[in-house]
Order: C-alpha cells, then structure tokens, then sequence
C-alpha cells in the first residue's frame, strides 16, 4: 500500500520558485521520456515503416504527450484530473496495434493504409473510455485483481517476444541473415549490463535514470560498430509541422473488440496511478474531490487518444513514473506538470529529437525493453499476489494464460477461423484477458479473490 507523503514540500496547488520548477519537470521528463518514444519507435520497426516516418510518429508521440500531460494536469472543462500526472503514449498496445498492421499488409493494404486502419479503430475504441469515465466508481467489480493481474501479466509475458526479436536485430534482420548476430547480442548485452548495474545502486537517481543511462551506452557502441547513420541530421527542417490524418483514418469493425478491451485496461491502470498520485500529493482519495479526480483523469485518457489518433500517434495513458519523482522530490505542484507538459511539446517539434531516438540501433532497444517487459509481467504477478488464488481463480488464471500465450506464439492456430473472430482473437492479451473476463463473471465457486486489493 501507498503511504501518505509526509514530507511533501510543495503540495498539489503550490508554486515552487522557477528555477526548483524547471528542475523538478525536468526529471519528470527524463523518468518518462523512454517510456513515451519506445512504443512507437516498436511499432514503426516492427512493421518496416521508413525512418522519416519512423522519426515523425516519435516526435508526434512527444508532441501529443505533451499535450495530453498540459489537458491532464489543468483540467480542461471537466476533462483532467488536475494532478501532477503525466500522459504518454501507452505500452498496451503495442502488441495489438502490430499484429493488426501485420494482418492488415497480409489481406494486400500497404503499411500506412494498414495504419490508417489502426489510427481510425484507436479514435473510435477512445471513446469508450470517456464513456466509462461516468462509470468509474462501477468498474471495480468486474475488473478484479484477478483478471487485472492476468492481462497486465499477459501484457509483459507477450512483449518480451518483441523485445526479443528487437535484440536480435528486428525483422529485418530476419530477412538478411543478420539476426542473432554477435554484434547485436553484444549491443543488447550492453544495455541490460549498464540498467542492471545503475538499477542496482544505492543512489535514486542512478536508478531513475538507468534505462536513459543503458540505451546511452547502447547508443555509444553502436555508434563506434559504425551502426548509427546521422546522415539524415543535416537534411532536417527546423520544426516538425504536425499534421493531422497524413497517414488517413480507416476502420475494420472486426478489430474494434479487442482495442476496447485494452481501453478497458488501460482505464483500471490509470485509476491506479491516479490514486497513487493523490496519495502522495497528499489529497484525497475517497469522496467526492477524488472521485472527481477519477473521472476528469480517465476522460483525458480518452480524448488525448481520440487527439493521439489524429496526429498520428497512439493511444495515451496516465503514466506511473512520475509518482516516483515525486516521492523522491516531495514536489506535488500541478504547475510543474504544467512545464512537463511544455517541455514534451518543444521536444516533440525539434525534429532532430525524433532522428536521434529513431537512429537507435534496434539489438540496443531490444535489451532495454526485454528488462522493461518483464517487469511488467512482474508488475502482473504482484496483484495477483494480492488475490486469493483458489482453485477457481488458479483455473482461470491458467486457462487464460494458455489462450494469451497461445495465439502470440503460434497464430496459425487461428487461420481457418471466420475474419472477424480472427481479428478480435488475434492479440494475445485482448484474448487472453477476455477469457479472464468471462470465466470470472460465469464460473461458480469462491470469489473471495474479488474482495482483495492490489498492492
């Protein structure tokens, strides 16, 4: 359980002095920033989107968290949860979003009529988690830490598999024979050695800022192994235009279920480090105030998505990085999530930024996210720890790891199935949490596990 900050020496509405401002946003950016380029920097590999693409959707990635962080933390028309929380680009669907791009090249659309698609279901399944914002003091009953804990396992369980590829060298790699190279293992090597050195040390802010630290280093020796093309910096414009819909906006009905069902989740881990952030700002969290919070927070998940999808990002979710600095810092001001969110949006139109994250050699990300994968997966474990896991819920739990892990490690099992159940089961995490979600609302027996709280 989250304690109450006791130390907090700027609260929820203080202004802190300018220079203690800056400072404080700045290792908000810092704790956050790889978590927000990562997920589309996956995706663009995954798929072979080209690098000017690649850098463009990092730095709309920035500019949108950015923008999502100022909406969160200022609470625009009942919209934000006027905390200090920060908005950024979410992890969820990475997988989803791949295997729809994927399956969308398979049917004969090319990659960015195949995003196109992806962007248009985002937009629509957006607007489920506005609605639930209404609702959210209702949605705890069905998503208990059983099936929370069993799709955020999923979730890390699933990725690891594009962590790994991204190790080896990426798909491409694949193609020509490089994969698994000693060079890339070396790279991948690298970066795990230096984030589990730093995350190792007696210092926060080492451990804050190992993964920044690892893909550093990665970045370093692939630059000497002469596996960092710059070439494209001098070419670059001054600032990145944002434009909306420059890829299109599609839609194919048949994936929207399994994009709601991630909204879904995304929803209840945003309740979460909300209620953390709150915790430590030292606000409430029961009442009215905090139930408010709640669903200004949640609505902002929603639109910042339906605002990702036009400009040509991904969904956006509140972040948990931030409760860290926090803590560490004992600065609570919403005002200096106010200069986060600015930074994001100056980082997010400097293209250079987008270049230089896009330039990363692909076996330096896969180490760095192999590590932060897995500790979701863990994260998944720790809230099942907090449920009773009975034999009712140790048969879901395990039925619904089966079906997750089986149709992401072998979806050929799903090829002879009509398109439509195809599309909703494809994504190993919306398949396996829906089994979860089903059986835990039909299946007779103990339900004592619903009556616990994660921790």
């Amino acid at each position: 359980m989250i304690k109450t900050n006791s130390e907090l020496i700027y609260g929820l509405h203080d202004r802190p002095p300018w220079r203690e401002s800056i400072l404080v946003a700045t290792q908000h950016v810092l704790a956050v920033f790889v978590g927000m380029v990562t997920p589309p920097l996956l995706i663009c590999k995954a798929i072979g989107l080209n690098p000017a693409d690649t850098a463009f959707m990092i730095s709309m990635s920035l500019f949108i968290s950015g923008i999502g962080t100022l909406v969160q933390t200022n609470r625009l028309g009942g919209i934000g949860s006027g905390l200090l929380s920060i908005q950024g680009t979410s992890f969820t669907f990475v997988g989803p979003i791949i295997a729809a791009v994927h399956a969308g090249v398979a049917s004969g659309k090319t990659v960015r009529e195949a995003l196109a698609t992806v962007f248009g279901v985002c937009m629509a399944g957006a607007f489920v988690a506005i609605l639930l914002g209404f609702f959210i003091g209702h949605t705890r009953r069905i998503f208990t830490p059983l099936v929370t804990g069993t799709v955020i396992m999923l979730i890390g369980l699933t990725l690891i598999q594009v962590g790994i590829i991204s190790a080896g060298g990426g798909y491409g790699a694949k193609f020509d024979g490089s994969f698994g190279s000693g060079e890339n293992l070396f790279l991948a090597g690298i970066v795990v050695v230096v984030i589990l050195v730093l995350n190792s040390s007696r210092f926060a802010f080492l451990r804050m800022t190992s993964i920044v630290a690892g893909l550093a280093a990665g970045y370093i020796a692939g630059f000497f192994l002469h596996r960092v093309d710059l070439g494209s910096l001098g070419s670059l414009s001054i600032i990145t235009v944002p434009q909306p819909l420059r890829y299109g906006l599609g839609f194919r009905p048949s994936l929207l279920i399994p994009f709601v069902f991630m909204y879904l989740m995304t929803v209840m881990e945003s309740v979460g480090d909300l209620t953390a952030t709150s915790m430590l700002s030292n606000e409430p969290i029961s009442g009215p105030v905090y139930f408010r919070r709640l669903q200004g927070g949640v609505m902002a998940d929603g639109f910042n998505s339906i605002l990702a999808a036009c400009f040509n990002s991904f969904p956006s979710t509140t972040y948990a990085q931030n409760n860290g600095v926090i803590q560490l810092t004992g600065v609570g001001s919403r005002y200096v999530g106010s200069i986060v969110g600015v930074m994001l949006v100056i980082l997010g139109l400097i293209p250079a930024v987008g270049a230089l994250v896009e330039a990363l050699p692909q076996a330096a990300l896969g180490g760095a996210t192999i590590l932060m994968f897995s500790m979701v997966a863990v994260a998944g474990v720790r809230i099942l720890a907090g449920a009773k896991l009975n034999r009712r819920s140790s048969l879901i739990l395990g039925v619904s790891l089966a079906l997750g892990l089986g149709v992401t490690f072998e979806p050929g099992i799903l090829a002879h199935l009509p398109s439509l159940l195809r599309d909703v089961l494809s994504s190993g995490i919306a398949s396996g949490g829906m089994c979860a979600l089903i059986l835990n609302l039909i299946l007779p027996g103990d339900r004592s596990d619903q009556d616990q709280t994660a921790h």
